[in-house]
């Protein structure tokens, strides 16, 4: 087991490393991008990275307060799944009602690799691996994609 701060360096360690390993590596429109803390322009849906001791996920998360407006954006990527689905050569799971770590409510669309364990660096491979075309693929998908979010804007 780590001690936080160990477990803190380790968690640093790693997104530094993935994040000067994707430096190089342009968006979709030929632009840098902060892969790691990637903005989707859309207040309230975020493209999320995340690791920890027993699995790794890419996931849209949708986090709008309002439970309605929440179902309405869930909604228009569902019409946009094929799309997405297209984009990243695979089908992800879809969580029109989740909690994040805060007991707060969100949709999520996601794909998770297990088991993989963030603190062994043996894993970081496999995390990267797992990462980069995901994110990649998911900046492709919203290039086109962001459009259909105008009216909700």
């Amino acid at each position: 087991m780590y001690s936080k701060t160990e477990a803190a360096q380790l968690r640093q360690a790693f997104w530094t490393a993935f994040g000067q390993y994707m430096q190089p590596v342009p968006s979709s429109e030929g632009l840098p991008t902060n892969w790691v803390n990637y903005k989707t322009g859309l207040k309230h849906v975020y493209f999320r990275l995340h690791a920890d001791t027993r699995r790794a996920t890419v996931s849209i998360d949708i986090t709008h307060p309002d439970a309605g407006l929440r179902e309405l954006f869930f909604e228009q990527f569902q019409e946009l799944r094929a799309m997405l689905e297209e984009a990243t050569g695979e089908t992800w799971t879809w969580e029109p009602a989740a909690v994040d770590t805060n007991g707060l409510p969100l949709a999520r669309i996601y794909r998770e690799l297990t088991p993989v364990n963030m603190f062994d660096r043996n894993d970081w491979p496999r995390l990267i691996s797992f990462f980069k075309p995901r994110i990649v693929a998911l900046d492709e998908f919203w290039s086109t994609a962001q459009y259909a979010f105008d009216e909700l804007r």
